[in-house]
């Protein structure tokens, strides 16, 4: 079978997250361009300013105009929309600042019908409406769009109850199902969100799961030694919570789990990251007079391997109701890294098979305060090496970036090298 090749070598992006957000979907959606562009494809990233996720614009940029940037040789094009953020993005305001990227994208893909033709088209969802703007270039330019799930939006928003109205759900999963019926792919980053997606429409869907770098991401010797460099003791025991920090990871059972094992000195807790949710939690935390939790803003890059050994155990939370809707994706990091991985995930979702299935974590139930509390003590007071072992070898084998993005294009560009059993494999890599 012969192949354009100039024809998987143009791509076009949409999403709202991007570069240089550090966390969550524009992580991933950053990494993808650069190995795009690595691997000699033209792209055309239309995105937002970085808002992500302190929910507000990142200096250097204001956010309040349209800005394009042109990067690595002119391979890398990149369109930044104005669009609203608020500051407290209760449900109505994150669905006006949805709505206000739809609009000014909306252009930008209107000025994409006068220039050459993008070959290749994936939508980053959420926010699942960009599926529209996809559909709309297609129209006109043709391509092949593949709709990337990273979240169970809509889902979420009613079981989170960010919107009430049952009215307004309908409404919107009629919306959806028209942008998934006729989009060409539909991939999605887990076998748990693989299944709820199948339920939607009459398509085979992709796994194109959420990756690592384990050339970054590595453990590290002389533990005691790096403890020490952050001001904790060799032999205190570090519970590490890092990323977001907002509504659908229950960190508010935190406080007074800390507060019932403060009398455990060697046992230290910390959060790392920035979110809607911090400024209470850190209130919590001061009304409680904590000794043993510490607040850290993101590391940046070149510390975040440190960080991350730093920890003897890493809390991976998520409410019951968020269950494979959205998969951390901060647990490819803790694999890769060689730690020791507290989940807290019910029987019957990705998260709980992946990890139990490969035996590399602890998994509780979700929302058992007294379940939560009784790990984390037992997590430092017994040896889980076989847990870490196995963690570090499934990051090595199922999380490898250059592998997932390599079958994943050859597969959305209709090529016949890709290998149905490396897809498969793909399968596995749910976490």
């Amino acid at each position: 079978m012969e192949h354009n090749t100039h024809a998987k070598k143009k791509v076009l992006i949409l999403g709202i997250n991007f570069s240089p957000e550090l966390t969550g979907i524009g992580k991933y959606t950053g990494e993808m361009v650069d190995w795009l562009v690595e691997k000699d494809y033209e792209v055309t990233m239309i995105t937002s300013f970085p808002y992500y996720p302190n929910w507000s614009v990142q200096k250097p940029y204001s956010g309040k105009t349209y800005k394009k940037e042109v990067d690595r040789d002119g391979k890398l094009n990149v369109f930044r929309c104005p669009m609203y953020v608020p500051l407290n993005p209760t449900g109505g305001r994150r669905v006006l600042q949805e709505f206000t990227f739809l609009l000014s994208s909306f252009f930008v893909v209107f000025y994409l019908l006068f220039k050459k033709k993008h070959h290749q088209i994936f939508v980053m969802a959420p926010p699942f409406h960009l599926g529209f703007l996809a559909l709309f270039y297609r129209f006109f330019k043709g391509g092949k769009i593949d709709y990337h799930i990273h979240d169970m939006q809509i889902e979420a928003a009613r079981q989170l109850k960010i919107i009430k109205a049952e009215l307004v759900f309908k409404i919107l999963f009629k919306l959806e199902k028209f942008i998934l019926d006729r989009v060409d792919y539909v991939s999605t980053i887990s076998g748990g969100m693989k299944a709820k997606v199948q339920q939607k429409v009459k398509k085979d869907i992709i796994m194109f799961p959420n990756w690592v770098d384990t050339q970054k991401l590595y453990p590290l010797n002389n533990r005691s030694g790096l403890k020490r460099s952050w001001g904790y003791q060799a032999d205190e025991k570090i519970i590490l919570y890092s990323g977001s920090i907002g509504e659908k990871q229950g960190l508010q059972s935190l406080i007074p789990i800390a507060k019932s094992l403060e009398s455990y000195s060697f046992i230290k807790f910390i959060i790392c990251g920035i979110g809607p949710y911090k400024e209470q939690l850190m209130k919590l935390a001061a009304d409680a007079k904590l000794s043993n939790i510490s607040f850290l803003p993101l590391q940046p890059l070149d510390q975040f391997n440190s960080l991350l050994n730093l920890a003897d155990v890493h809390l991976v939370l998520q409410k019951k109701n968020a269950a494979d809707l959205m998969l951390p994706s901060k647990l490819t990091g803790i694999l890769s890294s060689g730690g020791l991985a507290l989940v807290t995930a019910d029987p019957g979702t990705s998260l709980y098979k992946a990890v139990v299935d490969h035996k590399m974590g602890v998994v509780i139930p979700s929302e058992d305060e007294n379940a939560l509390k009784d790990a984390i003590f037992d997590c430092c007071v017994s040896d889980h090496t076989s847990k870490t072992l196995k963690g570090r070898w499934y990051a090595e084998k199922y999380l490898n970036k250059n592998q997932i993005l390599s079958n994943v294009m050859l597969y959305v560009t209709g090529s016949d090298l890709v290998d149905e059993n490396t897809l498969e494999y793909l399968d596995l890599s749910n976490a």
